[in-house]
């Protein structure tokens, strides 16, 4: 069970759900192709001791590349981006757990900070304004128009 729907309370519903925007598999989909070229540069090479270092070093390359794009699924399977009909709730962590949540009766404004590629792939960072406090920015989230839209919603 998500940890959105195990913290719902009665008569609440969920308007909107998002994620982590797949950017943070770009570093290890990068690496992978560089461990790809470096294997085929390998391959090249007449057999002996440097072909043998090369294709080492191209199958270090690719567990480099591999712990990345674990390490971005991960953090898109424990990060939940949510609003209900009642709240914001933002949760990242698997077993350090950090969780955020605000009731829409006291959000004063909904900052969305995108750059130009953050507008040709529709993700980027959210800055949500609460009665006399401020959250910290909640970064690279998928659809942060539709985010704030579901908010500012009445």
């Amino acid at each position: 069970m998500s940890y959105v729907n195990s913290v719902l309370q009665p008569g609440e519903t969920i308007r909107f759900a998002t994620d982590i925007h797949w950017k943070v598999y770009i570093p290890g989909f990068l690496l992978l192709l560089v461990a790809i070229a470096v294997y085929v540069a390998g391959s090249y090479l007449s057999a002996g001791e440097a072909a043998f270092v090369v294709k080492i070093l191209a199958g270090l390359v690719f567990l480099a590349a591999a712990a990345w794009l674990f390490i971005g699924w991960f953090k898109r399977l424990t990060t939940e981006v949510a609003v209900t009909n009642k709240r914001i709730i933002y949760k990242r962590g698997f077993i350090s757990r950090y969780t955020i949540e605000m009731h829409l009766d006291k959000v004063e404004s909904v900052d969305v900070d995108q750059s130009i590629m953050g507008r040709i792939f529709n993700y980027g960072d959210i800055i949500i304004r609460g009665v006399g406090a401020s959250l910290e920015p909640l970064r690279d989230i998928e659809s942060p128009i539709e985010f704030r839209s579901h908010v500012t919603a009445e």
